[in-house]
């Protein structure tokens, strides 16, 4: 084959190497309906919309923008209070916010889109491709006085598993729980969250690769930066930066045209921003351990696996409407039916236990967490996001609430748990 053929024939195989596979089925994208169309009461949903909107007038959060979707069909989508404190900015329903840790499930499915190509087993050490990760080790004994600690030998590798599940013994620096494990990672630089400095994802887990883990792998549940190292294990696994990996395979594919690591400049002015109350007035946050100014400035070269992502309610809402149809949206199939059975089953054992299991990067729903009341049918799967933003999504019932708000550093908000709770009381059929 000569070049010029050689050429054309590269030309016409990558885009459908690695475009999306088509579906028999072919579930519409998300669309607007009357709540009484897929068995939601307009009365109900009216209570639910007045119990948004005494939170704004009370002053308890500054904005938000809140969804409610069944069957596909978008029955609740309203925009309230202010996105910017320092000019007054009016809310709208096409607001971007920072979604932070609800990345994490974007970012555990994209794992999950090349574990059903056949590129690894769930099981397989992250050594295998990252090999700093080789002979990981333990803290054992650690001096305040300047941050030095010993650590003896893990008695296991870190599997990918273990990255998805909380379960690595990695830790997650300013947010983590253990002042030890914050200063160990000042010390080494580890960027935890957004940033706008030059440093790459590769740069960032190479150095968190060499410090020590609270445990061995796999005895505990540790929130951390397992999904961070996923996003540049994608770029390894896949050839392609993360941020592209997800464009052409996940948000193009599902039309999610809202969904960046950074902002193109014709949407940044829909970014809303971080507020906290101070002297009981709104204020924008300023800069601290991130720049709020993240996803707009800076050099954008980070691309958090773990908590770097902004999106929109109905963006996310699409997200989840993929799961809900089990794996396919609009004709195009992302996951298989059976690799999503696999990600929602309990992968932690008796680690997490109560109203919920822990499934590959979701909290779902268990039998007594219906049995507690107010957060749906067994297998609900949900997560939030630093920022004040969550998710829950109910297979059963084929429900999606998303409750968007952009907050830091504050306190009696009751409106997280009074949405979700009141979703599931407008249920009519």
């Amino acid at each position: 084959m000569n070049r010029a053929y050689f050429t054309l024939f590269l030309f016409l195989i990558i885009p459908f190497t690695f475009a999306q596979t088509t579906s028999t089925k072919k579930s519409p994208p998300l669309s607007e309906a009357t709540p009484q169309s897929v068995g939601i009461a307009p009365e109900r949903l009216k209570k639910l919309d007045a119990m948004l909107e005494e939170a704004i007038q009370n002053d308890e959060i500054p904005g938000l923008v809140a969804l409610v979707a069944r069957n596909g069909k978008i029955v609740y989508h309203a925009a309230k209070g202010k996105a910017d404190a320092a000019d007054g900015k009016a809310m709208s329903k096409e607001a971007i916010f920072r979604i932070a840790s609800q990345t994490k499930a974007i970012t555990s499915t994209a794992v999950m889109m090349l574990w059903e190509e056949g590129k690894f087993r769930l099981d397989d050490p992250i050594s295998k491709w990252i090999p700093e990760f080789k002979n990981p080790q333990v803290l054992q004994n650690f001096r305040y006085a300047d941050s030095s600690f010993t650590a003896r030998p893990a008695n296991k590798e870190i599997t990918i598993r273990h990255l998805l599940t909380h379960t690595s013994g990695l830790g997650y620096g300013v947010i983590d729980g253990d002042e030890r494990m914050k200063m160990i990672y000042q010390k080494a630089g580890i960027v935890d969250l957004y940033t706008t400095e030059n440093i790459s994802i590769g740069e960032n887990i190479r150095k968190l690769a060499t410090l020590p883990l609270h445990h061995n792998p796999g005895e505990k549940y540790t929130y951390s930066e397992g999904l961070d190292v996923l996003g540049y294990f994608i770029e390894i696994v896949s050839g392609m930066p993360f941020d592209q990996f997800l464009r052409t395979r996940l948000f193009d594919p599902l039309g999610m045209n809202d969904t960046w690591f950074y902002l193109p400049d014709a949407k940044a002015s829909r970014l809303v921003k971080v507020q906290r109350k101070v002297d009981g007035k709104w204020e924008n946050f300023p800069v601290t351990f991130y720049d709020p100014q993240y996803p707009i400035t800076g050099a954008k070269r980070f691309f958090s696996g773990g908590a770097g992502l902004s999106s929109t309610a109905k963006d996310y809402a699409t997200f989840l409407q993929m799961y809900l149809n089990w794996g396919e949206l609009n004709g195009v199939r992302i996951l298989s039916r059976k690799t999503i059975e696999t990600m929602m089953k309990n992968q932690v054992g008796d680690l997490w236990s109560g109203a919920k299991h822990y499934g590959l990067a979701f909290g779902v729903v268990t039998a007594q967490g219906v049995a507690e009341g107010g957060i749906g049918s067994e297998g609900t799967f949900d997560w939030g996001g630093y920022f004040n933003t969550q998710y829950f999504a109910d297979p059963q019932e084929k429900v999606i609430g998303i409750l968007m708000k952009q907050t830091s550093q504050t306190s009696g908000d009751q409106t997280g748990w009074k949405f979700r709770q009141m979703v599931f009381t407008l249920l009519d059929d």
